[in-house]
């Protein structure tokens, strides 16, 4: 269970402080971005405009290669866009330096990779402890801190052991740990059940679905597996480096029924890959027949 107890309070948060619920965090507008491959120019990102709201479940989804990440990279401020600006919170990416985005970030955004990065002769308390330290915090507050963190993803009991020791799903779930350590108004995961097998990434998946509703986390989550695009409360599609579509809670919920698949399933992939133009006609029973996707209009909220 996640308890909201020792947190701070922040944007979106059900304890009440900060901004309240619907307070834009996150925004991309009209971005562009352009990559030098020898003489060629690749046009990644094209014209590209979004808002994540305090207190969503943003998904973004699409087929490989379509520009998820490079989406995300982007409203980090890892990457700079071509064209466009780039807010995160009251903060413009484009004025800041590397270093100040960086500053920036470590006090707001915690991190989830679909493959954990790991100081190997750390153990498990340790590992999550560390960002703490570079913020300046003394050893018994920020071990103290860590234990709690990892007593919420329950994994307490393996605080001793080197991470490098734990199963895949074990491991996510001390990354998560890590990622909540710093108290972020907003939580980013890339691709976190990439990994991992069908359960362990279920796992994954409630815990964060309840951080976003029992403690009112932001979460921005990239995702190829369809199968939980049921978590979302906001989600966009990304296919070849524009926003082809846009889904508020009710469109999401639509869309993960009509799909009627589960991971791996041979309608979740006709669905993944489908797409390179808007509202692609997409066989959802197997069958030869066909039936047509499309987004409705956006909710009033």
């Amino acid at each position: 269970m996640v308890t909201n107890s020792s947190l701070k309070e922040r944007p979106g948060s059900t304890s009440g402080g900060g901004n309240g619920r619907g307070t834009v965090v996150m925004s991309v507008e009209h971005v562009d971005k352009n990559y030098k491959v020898g003489a060629q120019e690749v046009k990644v990102l094209k014209d590209v405009t979004t808002q994540i709201k305090s207190g969503d479940f943003f998904i973004i989804f699409g087929p490989s290669g379509s520009g998820k990440s490079t989406l995300l990279h982007t409203l980090l401020g890892l990457e700079r866009p071509s064209l466009g600006r780039v807010m995160l919170m009251d903060k413009d990416f484009g004025k800041m330096t590397q270093d100040q985005s960086a500053d920036f970030r470590k006090t707001r955004v915690g991190m989830v990779y679909q493959q954990p990065y790991w100081i190997k002769s750390l153990t498990v308390l340790e590992n999550v402890a560390f960002p703490l330290f570079l913020l300046g915090q003394l050893p018994n507050q920020a071990y103290g801190k860590a234990l709690e963190m990892l007593q919420q993803v329950g994994m307490e009991v393996w605080k001793d052991y080197s991470p490098t020791e734990l199963s895949s799903g074990q491991q996510q779930r001390v990354s998560l740990a890590r990622a909540l350590i710093n108290d972020p108004v907003i939580l980013v995961a890339d691709e976190p059940t990439g990994n991992l097998d069908t359960k362990s990434g279920e796992e994954l998946m409630k815990l964060l679905s309840d951080l976003n509703k029992q403690d009112g986390r932001t979460i921005v989550m990239v995702t190829h597996d369809l199968e939980y695009l049921k978590y979302a409360s906001r989600m966009i599609r990304v296919v070849d480096g524009r926003v082809e579509n846009e889904y508020g809670a009710k469109e999401a919920a639509k869309l993960f029924k009509e799909m009627g698949g589960k991971r791996g399933a041979r309608t979740v992939q006709e669905l993944e890959v489908a797409g390179d133009t808007k509202n692609k006609s997409i066989n959802l029973n197997g069958n030869g027949k066909t039936k047509e996707i499309k987004s409705e209009e956006k909710d009033a909220s």
